[in-house]
């Protein structure tokens, strides 16, 4: 079953396809995998098929097994990225002390929550 998902009118894969993908790029078997996180295999085919999903805990004994971080399980590369006319800056602030990178922080999540709340309210004039 295939759970790819779009943004921007970009495909990404689903989870089943992304542990899938890195499990066979390692060149570790759903039994040799099952056994390193103490699972049955059974199981761990479930999630590759995705007719189950695996919780929190599975999801880290999964990464640490697979070598991996967390969120390559749960995110294509070019999901996490900031947008590209955005890459610039984002590029520019591993320049920044830490007090300029509080600032930076501060200024990012005041607009966040603006635009949240702007959301918000725009909601409950159409409802």
């Amino acid at each position: 079953m295939i759970c790819s998902c779009k943004k921007a009118g970009v495909d990404f894969m689903g989870f089943p396809e992304r542990l899938t993908k890195i499990r066979k790029d390692k060149n570790i078997s759903i039994n040799e995998l099952a056994v390193m996180i103490e699972l049955h295999h059974t199981q761990l085919r479930r999630y590759e098929k995705a007719e189950s999903q695996p919780t929190l805990d599975v999801l880290r004994k999964l990464a640490i097994a697979l070598n991996v971080p967390g969120d390559a399980l749960l995110f294509d590369e070019e999901e996490r990225k900031p947008p590209g006319d955005f890459l610039l800056q984002f590029d520019a602030l591993i320049e920044l002390n830490e007090e300029e990178k509080k600032v930076v922080r501060a200024v990012l999540d005041g607009l966040v929550l603006r635009h949240q709340a702007k959301k918000f309210m725009d909601r409950q004039h159409t409802a």
